[in-house]
């Protein structure tokens, strides 16, 4: 009688577990990809993300190898996909960039993060 019970609550728990898992909005991909070299500087860097995003908390920076902001400022969720952000950015000189974010999730859970990529010469 015990073993039934224990596997329940085992596999319970475990269900448990993967949605709280699923409940945050995570980076799914990028463009320009993480730690990747361009050749042309993008107009924009685009990031979607596992949940939709809340737009009033959901934030985007491109950052030089010194820290500067170089992003235009207009950092927002698209209308259209709100599991993307979009911020533009002016024509990049070549050296690396850093992209950080932090991101809301419709069920209010934070998601924060960074990485670089590299305009070539």
């Amino acid at each position: 009688m015990m073993r039934p019970l224990l596997r329940a609550v085992t596999a319970l728990s475990a269900a448990t577990m993967a949605s709280f898992a699923l409940a945050h909005g995570f980076l799914d991909r990028a463009l320009p990809a993480a730690n990747s070299v361009v050749h042309t500087s993008p107009p924009q860097i685009r990031l979607w993300f596992t949940q939709r995003l809340e737009p009033a908390f959901s934030r985007l920076r491109v950052l030089d190898r010194s820290g500067r902001q170089v992003d235009s400022g207009d950092s927002a969720v698209d209308r259209a996909d709100p599991k993307l952000v979009v911020v533009s950015v002016p024509k990049l000189a070549a050296g690396r960039y850093r992209v950080t974010w932090r991101v809301v999730s419709v069920d209010t859970h934070v998601s924060e993060g960074r990485f670089t990529f590299d305009v070539a010469p």
